[in-house]
């Protein structure tokens, strides 16, 4: 039976330089010495693609090349399943994690590599004072403990981004450059990254994505008419806001531009003659550019007066072509008949083609509209300008084209408006798009005149103060206001909550000053206030599964053993396996792994320090070797 140690692969969140490195070696084998990169072969393999100059356009900042090498750092925490604060825990399929969103999303890598649809992201917009980072930039799990309050200080100094620093941008982009580098690996071959920003950091935040993602892959970018005020203090008063769009491969959505519409919301649509096909609107007949066969005369019917294509235009179709939709009434003349050629476009068409986006969006609601909403919703006003619903909903639309089973991601929660979006848009088209929302349990302040009004609902609701605790107040209260607007559905609309921590297996820490206490300690890896359940969530984030995967619970020999996802892994995470327990819980094990129906990859795991001793470990092996499980493994 062999042992997990912290040195294992399994124990860890993905090695992403691994990965880079063995994808390298695929495409270039001849560029490896001794298991090592040859740049100069390299080089001489890429020929003129490599660059050399020591001047080259981008955007470089001091600490651009920590914050990359901290998105290539693997965490070793791990993430705490929470029943009790969680909505509908054995059913749902939607996450609410609390932590610190770069080591949350390092951990969730394995499980959700290349699985999510859409990335939406309201992240700080720079103003100077409302996000705190780590002077020190050491984004781990120690950091984040001392973030939050679980560790002292240390000197680990927390501040604003004010105006004063000579690295205002700078902070920034350290913050956000890991985080975004990390998001690109979660989408899938059709994702979606939305990202919404002030004129601020947009310029800066653009560049950065540019060189994640590969300019070409930009999309777009939506400016939202976020407010209809006016700021009369201002020179120019801000009504909008930017939000940069990406695909992981824009290439699929030139090939596949059904996939990326907005629904038909019927506008201009009527049927003046009653035409049985439903209702319609007149496009234009006229397409850009000469082609000689489609440049032929339309006379009108009503009025006799004959139309040519424009100067450097073609009508849309051949004269052949135009007949037959003359004949078939699909040709009308103007509102009254009297002016040039244009085909009819039906609703019905329509709605299976979609719409396609404008940069300009004037039609969803505002923040003001928002803060309305929440307050509404809360029951006082716990958030600060949170976006609307029906903005990230129409994102949504517009990066989901099918509703079936999608991922939505937002690692700056915030207010929980994605969340909303995601279920109020599951309501209108009948979907099962899953969400997962990242939020830091941000400590709120009392004293604080921008933290006073949420620090006080934490305490009117009997939660801590931390701003985790308003985004699943948001999730709980959204599930009961569409539960009860919408009394037969069944859709989900729960969520489980996980909190980032450190993992279950003990590290090895050397210390010199007490080495004899130190191996005393270690003697039990697994620390003693962890639970069956957390070691069995850290195995599905170590094994790369879903944290929402279907586990069925068997108790054999009077211990509970997991049958994850009808058998990748069967766990048995008891804490007392004597010899007596030992041929019952093996064959019964034995037995149900023969019920598998796909057993070629099943692993078995145990509590490494169940075992009464050595001999009680190797006869249960021993006994499922002969059974035909090959895996057996202890934690």
């Amino acid at each position: 039976m062999n042992k997990f140690t912290t040195a294992d692969p399994e124990t860890r969140s993905a090695d992403l330089i691994a990965e880079n490195i063995a994808q390298l070696k695929t495409l270039f084998p001849e560029a490896f010495a001794e298991g090592k990169i040859d740049f100069a072969r390299l080089r001489q393999l890429l020929g003129d693609a490599v660059d050399e100059g020591d001047e080259k356009y981008g955007l470089n900042w001091h600490g651009k090349g920590r914050a990359r090498r901290l998105a290539l750092m693997p965490s070793t925490g791990t993430l705490h399943p929470c029943r009790e604060e969680s909505l509908d825990w054995d059913t749902t399929q939607n996450l609410m994690i609390e932590g610190d969103n770069l080591e949350v999303l390092k951990l969730l890598q394995k499980s959700y590599y290349g699985k999510v649809k859409l990335i939406y992201i309201d992240p700080p917009y720079n103003t100077g004072k409302d996000f705190i980072y780590p002077d020190n930039y050491e984004d781990n799990i120690k950091n984040y403990l001392k973030i939050t309050g679980q560790l002292d200080g240390n000197g680990q100094k927390l501040s604003s981004n004010t105006d004063a620093s000579g690295r205002f941008h700078t902070k920034w982009l350290n913050m956000m450059y890991p985080r975004l580098k990390i998001a690109r690996n979660m989408l899938r071959n059709d994702g979606i990254l939305v990202v919404s920003i002030s004129d601020k950091e947009v310029h800066n935040l653009r560049s950065c994505i540019d060189e994640i993602f590969g300019a070409d892959n930009l999309l777009g970018c939506v400016m939202w008419n976020s407010t209809k005020s006016v700021t009369n203090t201002a020179l120019i008063s801000v009504s909008h806001t930017y939000n940069l769009i990406y695909a992981r491969n824009r290439d699929y959505f030139v090939e596949n531009r059904m996939h990326f519409r907005l629904r038909e919301d019927g506008e201009g649509f009527s049927n003046p003659d009653n035409d049985p096909r439903g209702p319609w609107k007149a496009d234009p007949f006229q397409v850009g550019g000469e082609r000689p066969n489609q440049m032929y005369r339309i006379a009108n019917p009503n009025t006799g007066e004959v139309y040519r294509p424009n100067p450097g235009n073609s009508w849309k179709n051949e004269q052949k072509v135009f007949e037959q939709l003359m004949a078939d009434n699909r040709i009308v003349f103007g509102v009254n008949g009297d002016a040039g050629p244009q085909r009819k476009r039906f609703l019905s068409q329509a709605e299976q083609r979609g719409r396609v986006a404008k940069t300009w969006w004037d039609d969803v609601d505002t923040t003001t509209n928002a803060t309305r909403a929440t307050k509404k919703l809360m029951g006082e006003s716990a958030f600060d300008n949170p976006k609307p619903v029906s903005l990230i909903q129409r994102f949504i639309q517009l990066g989901t084209h099918e509703p079936s089973d999608a991922i939505v991601l937002d690692f700056f929660a915030g207010s929980g408006t994605t969340a909303q979006a995601v279920l109020e848009q599951n309501l209108a088209d009948s979907g099962d798009r899953r969400h997962i929302l990242v939020e830091l349990p941000l400590t709120l302040d009392p004293a604080d005149k921008d933290q006073k009004i949420a620090a006080a609902y934490c305490d009117k609701i009997g939660k801590p103060r931390n701003l985790a605790e308003l985004t699943k107040e948001r999730l709980r209260r959204t599930a009961a206001k569409i539960k009860a607007e919408n009394p037969l559905l069944a859709g989900d609309l729960g969520f489980r909550v996980f909190k980032l921590d450190s993992s279950n297996i003990r590290p090895w820490e050397l210390n010199r000053e007490n080495f004899k206490q130190r191996l005393l300690d270690n003697v039990a890896h697994i620390k003693e206030d962890r639970s069956e359940e957390d070691l069995l969530y850290e195995l599905l984030l170590k094994f790369g599964l879903d944290l929402c995967i279907p586990i069925e619970k068997r108790d054999i020999a009077g211990k509970q053993v997991n049958v994850v996802d009808g058998g990748v892994l069967i766990v048995c995470l008891a804490e007392q396996i004597d010899q007596s327990d030992v041929e019952e819980l093996a064959l019964g094990i034995a037995a149900l792994y023969g019920q598998l129906e796909n057993t070629d990859d099943t692993g078995v795991i145990f509590r490494d320090d169940a075992f009464a001793d050595d001999v009680a470990k190797i006869n249960l092996t021993e006994i499922l070797r002969q059974c035909g499980i090959k895996d057996v493994r202890s934690l």
